[in-house]
């Protein structure tokens, strides 16, 4: 009998341990990406105030994550996107085009009111199947 892969993929983020979660956790072949946001290694926001810097971060990071758990952006099958500036939209849209090109995952976005830190604009989240491969 295989042994079914199940993995925790940890950043560093203060948050993970204060709130008990994990940047992402893959079981089996199906992982998830918890909400993502602009925020760097030493814990200074990314491109405070520009929309599409802090979309590009956000992407970069998330293919980190999934890079650890065996994956890649090709993989993904579903975005989530969370902001707080919809007049920014396009921003969001074209970050998302330039990564997911192809992919075409499904995806949603939604405007809300605001973030855990103000100077974050976005949270993206994503669902992922790794043997999924076209």
């Amino acid at each position: 009998m295989e042994k079914v892969v199940n993995q925790h993929v940890y950043s560093g983020a203060s948050w993970e341990k204060q709130v008990a979660y994990s940047r992402a956790r893959r079981v089996g072949d199906l992982i998830w990406v918890a909400g993502t946001t602009a925020v760097d290694d030493a814990g200074k926001v990314v491109g405070p105030g520009d929309m599409a810097t802090q979309t590009r971060f956000v992407f970069r990071k998330i293919e980190r994550a999934l890079q650890q758990c065996g994956a890649s952006l090709r993989d993904v099958v579903r975005t989530r996107m969370f902001v707080t500036r919809m007049s920014e939209f396009p921003a969001v849209a074209s970050a998302h085009h330039e990564m997911f090109e192809g992919v075409d995952p499904v995806a949603t976005c939604v405007e809300i009111a605001g973030l855990v830190n103000p100077e974050l604009l976005i949270e993206v989240e994503v669902d992922a199947i790794v043997q999924f491969r076209s």
